[in-house]
């Protein structure tokens, strides 16, 4: 049974100003996540989560005792229609002190019949800060999730004393389930209307947030982006290197590739590999597909759709650029524009370039666009076993290769400082090759090195690296060698060259002890982390770890480090094969879990600080 509490006039005129005025018992706190579950049709399944660690303002010592005055939880969201708890009572006989003597180290209240869903509640003091944590749920939880919510706050009021943390910032936000995570503390505990431009701290649709209201700093009057140098204005930190992993969508069949575009942090936008593009934006996937291709794509196994890549001037322009397996088992590339509504393309694409394979796997495709402005396309070299028809090291063909083409001319132009470009015998696209199966690779934001994931035959994968000082026309080996190691020598040698000049060798291999198909990642460059930065993620399809390096010294990796147990997301969900990486706007690192394929068993999440 659910038991409301009841209140006296002068106990609600309490509560009223404490919601409507600031007092010098408010307690804001960080958020450090809110998880909160309302499934449809299984109230018994409903559940709330809150924790906040480390916090300066839970000091239960200098507060009220609970075991006295007792307590009241509310948890509410500021939009129409959104979940609101109420205040819930938490009885002064069901809290205890810690410690001895009793309270000297927090108390806790336990609530075995979960009266009003609340099951425990922690206030525990720390030299580095307090925690107080919520748990409960079950069919007597009373919030509702009806629809993506507005800011959700929490409020903890101990006699005077009011702890509140505000998330308006969403990691997941649908019917059924919201989570956040890293919510700054609000300023005070007085009513919240939800963001406000100017505070500093970047919350809900605000894409920036550096104190201040004046345009042409990098982040506008109205908080919205200008330009990149201020993707970090008014976002949290967190020190350290711990990591942690939270899901920001589930149910997808089979996600390949995730990004966003330039300046535009509120969405990502997701490449099913059937031939959907979906959006999510501030945290709720959109019903409508951004772009709609499944007539067009040939799937799947490696075909389908493979990649988008935004132009560096989307914001303005429109332009955007796929990149799919057609109908005729082709590699192909096209132009597209948004319409008129922001979150749906124009359906209709222009050719820009389309390699003959022969096979079908080895695709590559991954598009990008580079920080010379040219857009990048990575191939593999058409597939089959041992590359059958040797074009890898083939100079007049595009399989096994990285290309680079100017774009601003239509369908596109060859660069002149391409490396074979001109009266330089070799196909003038090409930036790089000796490639395999190039399954993921990326440019380092802050400075250009760039990092190519190959997948390797039957013994070796490996990370190719080529420092943005380079000119180009570097020869990754395959299929003369794999990874560090002789394959097969070009007729009529019968050993690979030795010394093997000519070659850029990887500076990372693993065995097929290991894994058997990498998938490249990103440099982390991200606000949330910063000493994170640096480091460079990447898996395997076939294992699932998570590893990172960070840097490269005498064409070896360095600081290698295995982060596949810190990732994890425990509550019953496992990352197995990781399809890609994703990095958004600011730079923050997402892990794309292919789902083995099956339809609604992919999933995104977001990697974010840990303890």
């Amino acid at each position: 049974m659910r038991h409301r509490l009841i209140v006296t006039a002068a106990v609600l005129a309490m509560l009223l100003a404490g919601r409507s005025a600031v007092c010098a018992a408010d307690r804001p706190v960080a958020g450090d996540r809110l998880t909160l579950k309302d499934p449809a049709g299984k109230p018994d399944g409903r559940a709330v989560r809150f924790r906040a660690a480390r916090d300066p303002a839970v000091d239960p010592a200098s507060g009220a005792d609970p075991r006295t005055v007792g307590a009241t939880l509310e948890v509410m969201g500021a939009g129409p229609g959104d979940g609101d708890t109420g205040p819930i009572a938490l009885p002064s006989a069901l809290w205890t002190g810690l410690g001895n003597p009793a309270g000297s180290k927090g108390y806790r209240f336990k609530d075995p019949l979960r009266a009003d869903g609340v099951k425990t509640i922690l206030l525990k003091p720390g030299n580095a800060g307090g925690k107080l944590t919520v748990a409960g749920g079950g069919s007597d939880w009373s919030y509702a999730i009806d629809q993506a919510q507005g800011t959700v706050r929490v409020r903890l009021t101990v006699g005077p004393d009011v702890y509140c943390a505000s998330f308006a910032s969403f990691d997941q936000n649908q019917p059924g389930k919201v989570v956040a995570t890293h919510a700054p503390a609000p300023p005070d505990c007085g009513t919240t209307t939800g963001p406000v431009c100017g505070d500093g701290v970047a919350q809900g649709t605000e894409e920036c947030d550096d104190g201040g209201t004046a345009s042409g700093d990098g982040c506008s009057a109205t908080c919205q982006l200008e330009n990149t140098s201020a993707l970090c204005a008014g976002v949290p930190s967190t020190p350290g290197t711990g990591l942690d992993s939270v899901l920001v969508q589930g149910g997808l069949d089979r996600p390949v590739y995730v990004t966003s575009p330039p300046l535009d942090p509120n969405r990502l936008f997701v490449l099913l590999q059937d031939g959907l593009v979906l959006i999510i934006k501030n945290g709720v996937l959109l019903a409508t597909p951004f772009l709609d291709l499944v007539d067009d794509v040939s799937c799947c196994g490696e075909r389908g759709l493979l990649s988008i890549a935004f132009a560096p001037d989307y914001e303005t322009s429109g332009v955007f650029y796929v990149s799919y397996t057609n109908n005729s088992f082709d590699s192909e590339v096209r132009r597209f524009t948004v319409s008129s509504n922001p979150d749906v393309a124009n359906p209709t694409g222009t050719p820009v370039i389309m390699i003959d394979d022969f096979a079908p796997n080895h695709n590559g495709g991954l598009i990008a666009f580079g920080p010379d402005g040219y857009l990048y396309y990575g191939m593999g070299d058409g597939g089959g076993s041992g590359d059958p028809n040797e074009t890898a090291q083939d100079l007049t063909m595009l399989l096994g290769k990285l290309m680079r083409l100017d774009v601003s001319t239509s369908p596109y132009a060859i660069p002149p400082t391409n490396p074979f470009a001109g009266a330089t015998f070799g196909a003038d696209e090409i930036w790089a090759y000796g490639l395999r199966n190039p399954w993921r690779w990326s440019f380092d934001r802050a400075n250009g090195d760039l990092y190519i994931a190959d997948v390797g035959q039957d013994m070796w994968e490996e990370v190719d690296y080529q420092p943005a000082s380079s000119g180009g026309g570097e020869n990754y080996g395959w299929d003369v060698f794999e990874a560090n190691h002789c394959f097969e020598p070009t007729p009529p040698a019968t050993m690979c060259p030795m010394p093997p000049t000519g070659f850029t060798f990887p500076v990372l291999e693993y065995s097929h002890s290991i894994g058997c198909s990498i998938t490249g990642g990103y440099v982390y460059r991200g606000c949330a982390m910063p000493d994170l930065r640096g480091t460079y993620f990447y898996s395997d399809i076939c294992t699932g770890f998570i590893r990172t390096f960070a840097g490269v010294s005498g064409g070896v990796a360095q600081n290698q480090q295995i982060r596949t147990a810190d990732v994890a997301p425990g509550g019953g969900l496992t990352i197995d094969g990781v399809s890609s990486f994703a990095e958004d706007a600011r730079g923050e690192i997402y892990i794309v879990d292919y789902g083995g394929g099956a339809d609604g068993a992919g999933e995104i999440y977001r990697i974010v600080p840990g303890s």
